[in-house]
Formats: structure tokens, C-alpha cells, sequence
């Protein structure tokens, strides 16, 4: 079986919606991100999703059924819980500093809760034998790219649109956890 390169780029965009959505979410609801900052949301999405698939590469079919059917509970709680947070923060009527807050933690949870799905594409990698380093590096760098792509887009939005987007971006959150809890 050879590489296919369009396959693993198609496979790498359809990971990537995910961070890319949250990342829109991230430039609409924190304002003042700094270059640092959104480097980091890009490096963190894209690093998480770089390694996921090397992970269930190496772990193989042994565990693939436990965490296939995991992974999606897992990413919706973690997305629920951060969600959930936005919402409380959102109603407790501090909104120019709960928005613009840039934590680590935050940043690392949103990458797992997005990655967890490229495990099982590494599993699938390692069925069909192709390469996990160019696989993972692809998927990696397009996740990176979507997410910054998607601050600046948020932020774009965000000035014309204005408003509170604390509540919004907790909602939107707790239903992007869903989608990944449902499958679709």
C-alpha cells in the first residue's frame, strides 16, 4: 500500500475542525491575546493532534476498542467543563477580565478535548501502514494553521460583531462536546 498525501492532508482538515472552531471561539471571547499568546493556542492544537496519532500508532489494536469508545465521553467532558466555566465566569459579571484571562491549563485541556479523535486515526495509520512521522507532521502542521487562522478570524468577527461572547463561547463549547459525544 503506498502513502497518499491527499488522503492524509483530507484526514489532517477534518481533525483540525475542531481546533479551529475553538480557536475562533478563543479570538472572539479573549481580545487582548498577544502574538505570544495566539502562538501558543497554535503550537498546543497542533502539537496535541501531532502526537495523538503517534500514541494510538504505537498502542495499537490492543487497547483501540477501549479508547475508541472513551475518547468521545472524554472530549465532552472536557469541553463541558470548560464550557461550563465560561458560563459561570460569564454570569459573575467581571466580563473584561474573565475574556481576556490566558491560561495554560485552559489551553491544554482544549487541545486534548480536540485531539483525542486523531488517537484513533493513529491506530488507523498504523493499520494501513503508512508513515506515522509524515502523517502526524501533516496533521500537526494543518492543526496549527487552522487554529491560528481561527483566532484572527474570531477576533476579526468579534470587532464587527461586539457583545458579550464569554456566555456564547461556553455554549458553543458544551455543543461542539456533543457533536464529538454523538459522532458527527
Amino acid at each position: 500500500m503506498t502513502f497518499n498525501i491527499i488522503s492524509t492532508f483530507l484526514i489532517a482538515v477534518a481533525l483540525a475542525m475542531d481546533a479551529f472552531s475553538v480557536s475562533m471561539l478563543k479570538g472572539f471571547t479573549q481580545k487582548n491575546l498577544t502574538n505570544s499568546q495566539i502562538l501558543y493556542y497554535g503550537l498546543f492544537f497542533g502539537g496535541f493532534q501531532a502526537l495523538m496519532p503517534i500514541l494510538g500508532y504505537f498502542c495499537g489494536n490492543v487497547i483501540a476498542s477501549i479508547v475508541e469508545s472513551l475518547a468521545p465521553i472524554v472530549g465532552f467532558l472536557l469541553l463541558l467543563a470548560i464550557g461550563l466555566n465560561m458560563i459561570r465566569e460569564s454570569l459573575s459579571g467581571d466580563d473584561e477580565d474573565v475574556a481576556d484571562n490566558f491560561s495554560f491549563r485552559e489551553v491544554t485541556l482544549l487541545a486534548i478535548a480536540t485531539s483525542i479523535d486523531a488517537f484513533a486515526v493513529g491506530i488507523t495509520i498504523a493499520l494501513i501502514k503508512d508513515p506515522i512521522l509524515i502523517s502526524s507532521v501533516i496533521i500537526g502542521v494543518v492543526a496549527f494553521l487552522f487554529s491560528v487562522a481561527g483566532i484572527f478570524i474570531g477576533k476579526k468577527l468579534g470587532n464587527y460583531v461586539g457583545g458579550k461572547f464569554q456566555l456564547l463561547g461556553g455554549v458553543i463549547l458544551i455543543l461542539i462536546g456533543i457533536k464529538i459525544l454523538l459522532g458527527f
